[in-house]
């Protein structure tokens, strides 16, 4: 199995090698690839030295699969060279999420539309995987209606130079920004541009991604996405109105053998998910459950991911994984 990482050099890419070490994909030869200017560098996977590449290269190496996170505009530019060349993309950008022709997954949900003939999958937005895999298994019995949702997220998902601005100003040294504000002691309420309607792409992301992963255009989304000083995991307050009524214990029961989901609901004992405990982690942890009391059939939860594992990189290994395990790959 030829795998090509495209953008190897970066966080997601890092984490891409990573986790298909740590998975044991059956990698038998590795190609990874980046900007121009990392070409000939080197990256470790399994112990072994492998040199950065250029992108026509890689076309020519005809990897059975490709798995970009290398920003938008790279992969409105190649993926679709990759796939004209038989090479299966699995793109973490937003570029291909909301191309109705192309597939967009977490694999616990919908995994079942792959076909054969699917070039360019897309891997949804962090903040989307963890808020639908804990919201998947209740939309089965209860039926989704409306989702209110504040997140919390880190500054990985923004990148290196947000992880150095952060570090820097907890040090006091001054250096290159990642954001227009200090990150350190403070939130910023905007993740991505603002949009016409006064959100910001970020919060339109988990609007839209959101119906077309559930595979349900009537359910009704808000979103409020808000930048904060934490290295590694985001956080979510989800306020969740169904269509049926609910059980607390049964809501509890469903989540707890939901595959992918770690229910953390112990307020007694003031247990929780934070994001410092899914470190490192590929689950989604699920804990605050309670109900809405303001409002019926409505529930309240606190939803908490590794952002860069099964928000990102995880979730497009397990693509693979799926698309190996049911011989889509050709």
């Amino acid at each position: 199995m030829k795998i090509a990482i495209v953008g190897a050099t970066g966080l997601v890419g890092t984490k891409m090698l990573q986790v298909l070490a740590e998975r044991n994909f059956p990698v038998t030869e590795l190609i990874p690839v980046a900007s121009e200017r990392s070409i000939g560098k080197e990256v470790v996977f399994r112990e072994k030295q492998y040199k950065v590449v250029s992108m026509e290269d890689t076309i020519m190496a005809k990897p059975a699969l490709a798995i970009f996170s290398a920003g938008g505009e790279t992969s409105l530019e190649w993926a679709p060279a990759f796939a004209a060349a038989g090479i299966t993309v699995i793109d973490n950008s937003s570029a291909w999420r909301m191309d109705e022709t192309k597939p967009l997954i977490v694999p616990e949900i919908n995994a079942d539309i792959l076909t054969k003939n699917d070039k360019i999958i897309a891997n949804p937005n962090c903040s989307t995987i963890q808020m639908v895999m804990a919201l998947d298994p209740l939309h089965k019995k209860y039926g989704v209606k409306r989702i209110v949702v504040s997140t919390y997220q880190s500054v990985t998902g923004t990148g290196v130079k947000a992880v150095t601005q952060l570090l820097n100003e907890r040090q006091g040294i001054a250096g290159e920004r990642a954001y227009k504000y200090p990150i350190d002691l403070n939130a910023i309420p905007q993740i991505d541009v603002f949009l016409d309607n006064g959100y910001t792409k970020e919060e339109m992301k988990m609007v839209n991604e959101t119906k077309k992963i559930m595979r349900d255009e009537t359910i009704r989304v808000t979103a409020t996405t808000v930048r904060i000083p934490v290295v590694g995991g985001h956080s979510e307050s989800v306020n969740v109105e169904f269509n049926k009524e609910f059980d607390l214990d049964e809501v509890r029961s469903l989540l707890q053998s939901a595959p992918g989901i770690i229910v953390v609901d112990d307020p007694a004992n003031q247990l929780y998910p934070m994001p410092m405990e899914a470190h490192e982690k590929d689950e989604v942890f699920v804990g605050r459950l309670r109900r809405d009391e303001s409002q019926a059939n409505t529930l309240n939860m606190w939803v908490v991911s590794d952002n860069l594992r099964k928000g990102a990189a995880t979730n497009a290994v397990q693509i693979a994984e799926y698309l190996l395990a049911n011989e889509l790959l050709v």
